[in-house]
């Protein structure tokens, strides 16, 4: 049976806790500023490693003696801190305050190690690490980012929380079916995932190549990311194995928009996500599946196709925000119509239409319908089929029938698949 650490054993361990997140620290300030002369840097390696367990021991006596020991002990620190890290601006000509930060969060973080969670501060810790790593990166992402995107987000934001608190919480329709709160919430909902893939595809390199950048559209928007593919396949004289590999990124993208359909009714409606998990995994592996097949199949090496920039409208703009508020509206209410006139079964033909041109408004309207599980979740893989076709379809009008007969074989025995394990 386990019995308790001992009070002076587990202090060292608290203490040895705090040294290691301030080494932690240190290790990449310290490689970060290996190439100035040695005594030309304010803090490195050790120096962060201290602060750390100074934090650490600082903690400890403010057990003993009080907060104010902990207090002082902090100003001291950031006093000293600072005043070196100004003397190292001075003589460098460099302005910046992000080391002065890291130091006194450093200390704050090995004194939170003997006083509080340690767990706390060791997450605190490596997401500090993280972030003072990705410098170059995340400057990089800021300066690819336009104003226009950034306002887009503040706008989106300033209305969602100004509107939300206002907006009607009970139907205004005379169907029952429209909640103007849940609606909105919803269209929320999508437009962040959408805006999570619109980020990944302006801030990616584009020489992570075809099928990350595919990955990433398809979070987007599969069909914009369909018909940027099937444009670069349509191109004069394009190889024979450049059009296999396009061809699989259209079908990587398809996959993703699968695996955002799971997530959403997961999220939405779990009873409804148990009954399509199988199917949507199984038109998922046959699609990455041959999306593989078509890349280790080809002959010769694939050169970068031209252009591989994907044309997606800003998911938060408000146009299109709203536009997709109104989709989801307007499926919701056709939904409920069909319903109460045709029965559940009508649900289908309203799926197979709603399909044709996005798959997200389907899914939320049938995961929040009050209808039969069986019946909503055949209805959202209507939608998700015919979406898949409709890409093949749209494959061999813009590229052709070389990336046509492809993506159309492969979308075929993804359906197949899908309904087989329905079935």
């Amino acid at each position: 049976m386990d019995q308790p650490l001992p009070t002076d054993l587990s202090a060292f361990l608290h203490l040895g806790v705090a040294l290691a997140i301030g080494l932690l620290v240190g290790l990449e300030r310290g490689w970060r500023g290996r190439d100035l002369e040695e005594h030309g840097r304010a803090a490195g390696f050790r120096t962060y490693g201290l602060a750390g367990l100074l934090g650490g021991i600082s903690g400890s006596l403010a057990g003993v003696a009080g907060g104010v020991v902990l207090a002082a002990s902090l100003l001291a620190f950031a006093a000293a801190f600072t005043l070196f890290h100004w003397r190292e601006a001075e003589r460098y000509q460099a302005v910046s305050v992000t080391s002065v930060i890291a130091g006194l969060a450093t200390f704050g973080l090995g004194a939170l190690a003997v006083i509080g969670p340690v767990e706390l501060a060791i997450a605190g810790a490596v997401a500090m690490t993280v972030l003072l790593s990705l410098r170059e990166t995340l400057h990089g992402w800021v300066a690819r980012l336009t104003w226009e995107e950034l306002r887009a987000v503040l706008t989106l934001l300033v209305m969602t929380f100004l509107l939300l608190p206002i907006l009607p919480d009970r139907p205004i329709d005379p169907w029952q079916a429209l909640i103007p709160r849940e609606i909105w919430l919803y269209a929320i909902l999508m437009t962040s995932l959408s805006f999570a893939g619109y980020v990944a595809v302006r801030l990616m390199d584009p020489r992570l190549g075809i099928l990350v950048t595919a990955a990433a559209g398809g979070l987007a928007s599969s069909t914009a990311t369909t018909l940027t593919f099937s444009r670069l396949a349509a191109g004069p004289r394009l190889p024979r194995n450049t059009v296999s590999v396009l061809a699989a990124g259209v079908l990587v993208s398809s996959s993703v928009m699968l695996a955002r359909v799971g997530v959403v009714t997961s999220l939405l409606n779990p009873a409804i996500f148990a009954t399509i998990l199988l199917p949507l995994m199984a038109g998922i592996v046959s699609m990455l599946a041959g999306a593989a097949a078509l890349i280790f199949l080809r002959a010769g090496d694939t050169p970068d196709a031209p252009d591989l920039g994907i044309t997606i409208d800003n998911p938060l703009a408000i146009g299109s925000s709203l536009r997709l508020t109104a989709f989801i509206a307007a499926v919701t209410l056709a939904a409920r119509i069909v319903k109460d006139a045709f029965g559940e079964s009508g649900l289908y033909s309203v799926a197979a239409v709603s399909g044709l041109a996005d798959v997200d408004a389907i899914t939320i309207s049938l995961s929040r319908l009050e209808t039969d599980t069986a019946i909503a979740a055949t209805g959202i893989l209507i939608a998700v089929a015919v979406n898949t076709a409709s890409k093949a379809v749209m494959s061999v009008i813009v590229g052709g029938l070389p990336i046509g007969l492809r993506v159309g074989v492969v979308s075929t025995l993804a359906i197949g698949a899908g309904l087989l394990v329905l079935a």
